[in-house]
């Protein structure tokens, strides 16, 4: 099978537990080869973002070009984007690809840190608007103005359940007609979650990039990150990272012909 070339566009994330770090580990793992466009450089730990440092946006550009002129992209994962001025040249250059695009709003760190000014997360309505899926957790999707703002814009929404006080995490696929599938998994009593939605839209990308449907992709997705969660190695002193590199026997369905 021809490896899938996975194209990510996030930050860093100096604890290794979210962004680029989390996204090469999942893509890696899921037999994928993982190539970056940092957007910006974090000190991070699971306590909390001390720092950051936005990659200017001709560079993140160049990073895109290098590996697109060269290697070639089967899908793109969009994390962290660092400013506006990144958000609207990143889109207009993705716009040129006939290939997924996986779009993780990303706003707040799992320890409530800010990552997203209002600037860029307006811009976030042109990167919407190239996406294929949209992965936002319940305190973006509120942001972004709901599921109807999100799907007008023609792309599939991934509603992520994992910011809920229920007993059970709820994660949705929907489309343009409704809802598509849907997931209930039983809640794990565990801080260490950093990550796990870095790892669900690169998981998401790399189902994408070999060929699986929508839905199937999202399928497999959301039972990757499950299986991470509870390979956690307890590091660090806050919201732990997930354990994507022990997840040693997973299975991609087959790929989808049609």
């Amino acid at each position: 099978m021809t490896t899938p070339r996975i194209l990510i566009i996030a930050g860093s994330d100096s604890g290794g537990g979210a962004g680029i770090q989390a996204d090469i580990k999942t893509v890696t793992m899921l037999g994928g080869h993982a190539m970056t466009a940092v957007t910006a450089i974090t000190a991070q730990n699971t306590l909390g973002v001390q720092a950051v440092m936005p990659v200017p946006a001709e560079m993140v550009l160049a990073q895109i070009d290098s590996v697109v002129g060269d290697i070639g992209v089967d899908a793109v994962k969009i994390g962290m984007i660092g400013s506006a001025e990144t958000a609207l040249i990143v889109a207009a250059r993705l716009e040129e690809l006939a290939v997924p695009i996986v779009f993780d709003p990303v706003m707040v760190a799992t320890s409530g840190s800010l990552l997203a000014d209002a600037a860029t997360i307006a811009a976030f309505e042109r990167l919407m608007r190239i996406a294929s899926v949209v992965t936002p957790n319940i305190p973006e999707l509120e942001a972004l103005g709901g599921e109807a703002a999100v799907l007008a814009h023609g792309c599939h929404l991934l509603a992520k359940g994992g910011h809920a006080d229920d007993d059970y995490v709820v994660d949705r696929l929907l489309g343009p007609n409704g809802e598509i599938r849907r997931l209930e998994g039983k809640r794990f009593e565990t801080e260490d979650t950093h990550g796990t939605g870095c790892t669900l839209a690169s998981a998401l990308a790399t189902g994408l990039g070999k060929g699986l449907g929508i839905e199937k992709a999202f399928e497999q997705a959301v039972s990757f990150v499950r299986i991470a969660i509870l390979e956690a190695p307890g590091l660090g002193n806050g919201n732990g990272p997930l354990g994507q590199q022990y997840v040693t026997d997973f299975q991609w369905g087959e790929r989808d012909n049609d």
